[in-house]
């Protein structure tokens, strides 16, 4: 196993029996009326058929539901998978004046990873502020010789809510993540998504590939954001609030939120997620699934949904929307892997179409719902990434934008496997067995 594939296998087991025994459960909120709800902000209560006006409406009503506003005139680039991510944030790296507000679930010491704190140490040296949260689960297997160097050369660095509950006195929250995958260059580019700091991300995934897949390495399918305009301040702000919460040493005085002009014509909503929050973009995901007239699209390696998410894509279905879904074919965790597969069976007889990606590990968290609200970032279609963990997500609703997603959600269904009822009802019995045993801990995966 790789280094990412022992994270996943062994700390999944270990979180969730550690939860199962110390952790009560907790709920997300009742969002099957959503639609009703917000319903009063449409003209008349009936939606717009079609075009700008229906994109008014439903940016009013995500604004209704989240109670934070869309920001306009940003610039969104999509970059797939890790050498396309990691050119462009080494890119930016680079050209950092004042600061840098890195936030991680998993920073390696590997070759990759080693490249990425060799420049910023020598950022830091050069005199550019380096901050760093990175997330002691999902990091557990990098020596703390790494950090310590990047702390000798004067960069910031935060253990988010420790393993060892020596380390930081107050309440242990071993079951509370860090998932979010932050940059902030300069409080003016932002960018986010799935992509880790892992030898996972050194090679392409074969997205848009036409070779062969035994030419070369095959690194993880996933999706990244660029950000710049005003949205970008909202990125900052979580990074800021996320470094709060850690009770750590005070940031440097710095201008962390310059001036920020609009460079392009995007408009943006920034959400989040934590453990005991508002579920802003749960309610935003499960309102655009309701609200959907044509297509939802999804793409999610971890799909252990709650039964309101359930709900919502089998009503959508039902009422005539294509509901496709690319899971993976080739997972890093075996245990998500079949939870998810346990619900194949609902999914299909309703007439969801599911592919599984074949080749790369999937590791992509996006979907583009009837081709104008699109959403990328960390969170899962699971339990977890709603519930238990800090998750961040950009949601963009713009044609155009919507139009680049669907493009690639057609060339991941091009490397996929379609899965049919008739094919799955001949699976054996020793994998529903497996399907029904990891399913059962599907709150705590």
């Amino acid at each position: 196993m790789s280094n990412p594939q022992l994270h996943g296998f062994f700390l999944r087991y270990a979180v969730a029996l550690l939860c199962v025994l110390t952790a009560a459960c907790s709920t997300l909120p009742d969002v099957s009326n959503l639609s009703a709800s917000v319903a009063q902000v449409s003209a008349a209560g009936s939606a717009p058929a079609n075009g700008p006006a229906r994109l008014a409406m439903l940016a009013a009503m995500e604004e209704a539901v989240t109670n934070s506003p869309l920001v306009k005139g940003n610039k969104v680039t999509l970059l797939f998978d890790g050498p396309d991510t990691m050119t462009a944030m080494i890119a930016a790296i680079q050209q950092a004046k004042s600061t840098i507000n890195f936030e991680t679930y998993i920073f390696d010491q590997d070759q990759l990873g080693l490249q990425f704190a060799d420049l910023l140490i020598e950022k830091q040296r050069a005199g550019v502020q380096v901050n760093i949260i990175y997330d002691s689960v999902g990091s557990i297997g990098t020596p703390t010789e790494f950090f310590e160097r990047m702390r000798a050369a004067g960069i910031r660095l935060v253990e988010f809510n420790p393993v060892n509950p020596l380390k930081r006195f107050g309440r242990w929250q071993l079951n509370h993540r860090d998932h979010r995958k932050i940059l902030v260059v300069d409080g003016k580019t932002g960018f986010t998504g799935g992509v880790n700091i892992s030898a996972a991300y050194a090679n392409s995934s074969l997205f848009r590939a036409r070779r062969r897949a035994d030419s070369g390495a095959i690194g993880w399918r996933d999706t990244h954001l660029q950000i710049e305009g005003p949205a970008v301040a909202s990125l900052q702000l979580l990074f800021l609030q996320t470094w709060g919460t850690q009770h750590a040493e005070d940031l440097p005085d710095l201008d962390y939120f310059p001036k920020l002009d609009n460079a392009g014509d995007k408009t943006v909503h920034v959400l989040s997620t934590q453990p005991d929050s508002d579920y802003s973009l749960y309610k935003a995901y499960i309102l655009a699934i309701q609200q959907a007239r044509k297509s939802i699209h999804i793409t999610t390696p971890y799909f252990t949904p709650d039964r309101q998410l359930v709900d919502a894509l089998v009503a959508a279905a039902k009422r005539g929307v294509d509901v496709t879904l690319i899971l993976p074919g080739v997972t890093d965790i075996g245990l998500m892997f079949h939870a998810g597969q346990s619900f194949y069976t609902q999914l299909l007889s309703t007439g969801i179409h599911i592919y599984q990606l074949q080749v790369a590990v999937l590791h992509a968290k996006t979907a583009v719902i009837d081709g104008s609200w699109s959403t990328v970032g960390s969170a899962n279609l699971d339990i977890r990434s709603f519930l238990h963990n800090y998750e961040a997500n950009v949601i963009v609703i713009d044609e155009q934008f919507g139009r680049e997603m669907e493009k690639a959600f057609r060339e991941d269904i091009r490397g996929s496997q379609q899965i049919t009822l008739e094919q799955w009802q001949q699976r054996p019995l020793s994998e529903r067995i497996k399907e029904w045993a990891a399913r059962s801990l599907g709150y705590w995966l």
